[in-house]
């Protein structure tokens, strides 16, 4: 027994010594061998590509990447440059030469197609004042695109190019979207190409930031730059969820605190621009203010009414769609249409979304408790532009 005992040991042995040096001298006889510039290394099995049609591994975002990356654009634009009447001048000229002309400007965004008949949404800053905008596919392909109409209040743009055989994302449920899910950024950051990067929703509704007059932003930690702008926030089914358009930073880079406007919000202005020309927002006439404790004792109002969150109206304009319906200084909205709202933003952004001439209830709390008023709004007229 002792001796069977000594043979294996010395079997056993014998084959580990072998596996070492064959590991060492020639390891492509333990697994595939390939040749990268000359260099032969081992590879092997679990590392080689998967084979064209495989299914992604575990885990990976490449289907969703994949499906939405197609209608992602690139959109270069172009400013003439401004002629400096002082060029004309002959002492002007003699003394400074053309160094006082202005150079032509360049820009760099994104866009997404989200109609097969060449509709494209981006942010309104990519293309404000561009004398010429070019699309460039993700295929390649390029055309020159024309602007249908804008929206600045949202910072949205919708465009068109004519072309066959777009590539169309599919439009998702932004409403649907919580905290901690995950979202792909994809965009053209820098003018390096175009990029996907991950993340999940950090936040939602963010307000106050003072970029756009009506801000519900979804806020993501999926790394925005300079170029994604007007690109996509989609979901791992690759979904449309947002439109990335602006990014917190103090080095103009990435810092993980980026912002997208919602698709539900693009697919209002979408509508109103390509059925009616224009974006119809709703308007009551009131001056609100955030509910706080000292604006609660000012109108006489219940400690709860303070604790309870709202938007305490201060004024009403005379003889207007709120004047109309009953609703008085002192009242405090604390829902539009049946969603809450929290703060004047908020208010804002839910009248805004209601249609003129139809009416909305509208829930007030007063001295004596809470009171459900049908409000009929009017149409709220763009701000004139100062000159």
């Amino acid at each position: 027994m002792k001796r069977i005992w000594l043979l294996f040991s010395q079997t056993v042995t014998v084959l580990v010594a072998a596996y070492f040096v064959v590991a060492t001298l020639q390891p492509q006889w333990l697994g595939r061998g390939v040749s990268i510039g000359g260099v032969s290394v081992l590879e092997t099995p679990a590392s080689l590509p998967r084979p064209p049609g495989a299914a992604p591994a575990a885990g990976s975002f490449a289907a969703a990447a994949k499906q939405a990356s197609a209608a992602v654009v690139s959109i270069n634009t172009s400013k003439a440059a401004a002629k400096n009447p002082q060029l004309n001048d002959p002492w002007f000229k003699f003394f400074f030469g053309e160094q006082g002309a202005e150079q032509p400007q360049a820009g760099l965004g994104s866009g997404v197609i989200v109609s097969p008949s060449g509709y494209i949404l981006t942010n309104n800053h990519v293309v404000e004042g561009a004398d010429e905008i070019e699309v460039i596919l993700n295929d390649t392909r390029k055309a020159k695109a024309r602007v249908i109409g804008t929206d600045p209040d949202t910072d949205l743009a919708i465009l068109k190019i004519d072309l066959d055989k777009l590539p169309v994302i599919i439009l998702g449920n932004s409403d649907a979207l919580q905290v901690g899910d995950q979202v792909l950024a994809i965009g053209n950051p820098f003018g390096v190409g175009q990029t996907v990067t991950g993340g999940i929703v950090s936040a939602l509704g963010r307000n106050h930031l003072g970029i756009n007059t009506f801000e519900n932003f979804i806020q993501t930690d999926a790394a925005i730059n300079p170029g994604n702008s007007g690109g996509a926030l989609v979901d791992i089914g690759g979904n449309l969820m947002g439109i990335n358009t602006a990014i917190y930073s103090r080095s103009g880079g990435s810092m993980g605190i980026g912002f997208a406007i919602p698709v539900s919000t693009a697919k209002q202005v979408l509508e109103g621009i390509v059925k009616d020309g224009q974006i119809t927002r709703g308007w009551i006439g009131v001056e609100p203010q955030d509910l706080n404790v000292e604006l609660a004792e000012a109108f006489k109002l219940k400690p709860e009414a303070a604790q309870a969150g709202g938007v305490i109206i201060t004024g009403v304009l005379q003889d207007g769609p709120a004047a109309r319906a009953g609703i008085r200084p002192g009242d405090v909205i604390t829902a539009v249409n049946h969603k809450q709202v929290g703060n004047v933003s908020e208010l804002l952004t839910a009248v805004a979304g209601l249609k003129p001439g139809a009416p909305a209830p509208f829930s007030v709390l007063r001295d004596k408790g809470p009171v459900e008023i049908a409000v009929t709004p009017g149409k709220r007229e763009r701000p004139k532009l100062q000159r």
